[in-house]
């Protein structure tokens, strides 16, 4: 006998999943972030943040901006966000950068993170890009070695994030990249 298949997918977010995905951000950079950003840092507004989800998810900056969720059923349990790469050492029109990559804590392990990624390296090969960038906490090794065993790499590139403006909050990032093998 076989055992039933979970249903599992990847789309484009509508703005009616702004709520489901305000929450798996609070709660995500909560288990993700703790002891990298300041407790107050994490304290997100559920309500505000799903407005501003709802807003730029109706309406994004860019036509190449794009939210993948994962879903298992119809519950979302992860999110990506893709767009034209905004650092100085980039070309907008042919490098993306994977801004965010977040699955629901207790999901982790159960492929909804590589559904993601390659979800959003064949949306950003679909709108022309061949190259992908992602910045990652650099204590982060668990998304490092996820991202490595994808096929992405370190490249020379890093920073140093002042968060609070002031010298307080500093947190040091990596770049990763890899080739996005444009749609024929």
């Amino acid at each position: 006998m076989s055992r039933p298949s979970a249903d599992v997918s990847v789309r484009v977010a509508w703005p009616d999943d702004a709520d489901a995905i305000a929450a798996l951000q609070a709660r995500a950079w909560r288990t993700s972030y703790d002891g990298v950003l300041p407790p107050e840092a994490l304290e997100i507004d559920p309500t505000q943040a799903a407005e501003l989800w709802r807003t730029n998810l109706a309406r994004p900056r860019d036509a190449r901006t794009r939210v993948l969720v994962a879903l298992e059923r119809n519950r979302v349990v992860g999110f990506a966000i893709t767009t034209p790469a905004t650092d100085p050492d980039c070309d907008p029109a042919v490098d993306a950068e994977l801004m965010e990559l977040t699955v629901e804590p207790v999901e982790r392990g159960r492929g909804h993170g590589s559904r993601l990624v390659q979800a959003a390296v064949e949306t950003m090969a679909a709108d022309k890009f061949t190259r992908a960038v992602l910045w990652a906490v650099a204590t982060d090794e668990s998304l490092r070695e996820f991202l490595t065993g994808a096929g992405w790499a370190p490249d020379t590139a890093h920073r140093e994030l002042d968060l609070e403006g002031d010298g307080a909050t500093l947190v040091k990032q990596i770049r990763l990249h890899t080739d996005v093998a444009p749609a024929s």
